[in-house]
């Protein structure tokens, strides 16, 4: 296995926001941007909001120790959702958290599938030899200026998620990025033969389900579902959870979503002993 393996990881949901003092920077903020538009914030919904910023997540994901001893040569921050207010460039941030010589930048507006973008180039970049260890950070914050039934409705909560991948080496048994791609379903997304080889044994799949999938898809394999409350961070938050244990009683752990805007589903393969 020469690819990226999983070393370190680690969840935040729920943390505590900002005090009250800080949200009239951001009501004047969403002041400028929607008048132009004819439109103003919602100031009760604002005052309700927990107003965790983006850097605040990579602040607590940094602060685990896994994460934090890491020294990335790439990093990538994800979000489906904006900042509570843009005042700072979190992906350089949190580069600076981490040593301050990774490649960094923010993939963004592609819904979920944004972590799976992420998972691919980071795949790119090893390839080419430009990175031997990547985080990927997936960030999910709640306050916004108007509704948003995606973010009431479900309701979704506060976390963020990073994934430490460095390079594995031939014969390690750890967990290594295999592919991700997407599909118009969950069902065409899975209906692959090399998700459910035969040879693998009892310790073979595990098929890991977004709370976003909706549809009876094959249930070939051990199957664990994922709890509502969040939407981009979803997976994320489950594998940093779990990694290990999947590592050791699985052959291959299959990531699936299905983003509720699009409709399209995403996959991402790990799996242990290749790469």
């Amino acid at each position: 296995m020469t690819g990226l393996a999983v070393r370190a990881a680690a969840a935040v949901r729920s943390p505590r926001g900002r005090a009250p003092d800080d949200r009239p920077a951001a009501l004047d903020y969403y002041r400028d941007l929607l008048t132009p538009f004819g439109e103003k914030p919602d100031e009760e919904l604002l005052s309700r909001g927990a107003h965790v910023h983006h850097r605040d997540l990579a602040d607590l994901l940094v602060a685990d120790e896994g994460v934090g001893r890491s020294r990335p040569e790439l990093l990538i921050v994800t979000h489906a959702l904006p900042d509570v207010v843009p005042f700072t460039a979190v992906a350089p941030h949190m580069t600076d958290r981490l040593g301050g010589l990774a490649a960094n930048f923010a993939i963004a507006q592609q819904g979920l599938a944004a972590p799976f973008t992420a998972l691919r180039i980071a795949s790119a970049y090893h390839r080419a030899g430009r990175a031997a260890e990547v985080v990927l950070a997936v960030l999910e914050q709640t306050t916004l200026p108007t509704p948003f039934p995606l973010v009431q409705d479900t309701p979704l909560t506060d976390s963020a998620a990073a994934v430490v991948l460095g390079s594995a080496a031939e014969g390690e048994d750890g967990l290594a990025f295999v592919r991700a791609y997407s599909a118009a379903s969950a069902v065409a997304a899975l209906d692959r033969p090399d998700l459910d080889r035969p040879d693998l044994g009892e310790d073979g799949t595990l098929l890991v389900l977004g709370p976003w999938v909706t549809e009876d898809v094959p249930e070939r394999s051990p199957v664990h579902r994922v709890a509502p409350g969040s939407y981009c961070t979803s997976l994320w938050l489950e594998l940093a959870d779990h990694w290990q244990e999947w590592r050791d009683t699985y052959r291959r752990v299959v990531l699936c979503d299905t983003d509720p805007r699009s409709g399209r589903s995403h996959v991402a393969l790990f799996a242990r002993g290749e790469g």
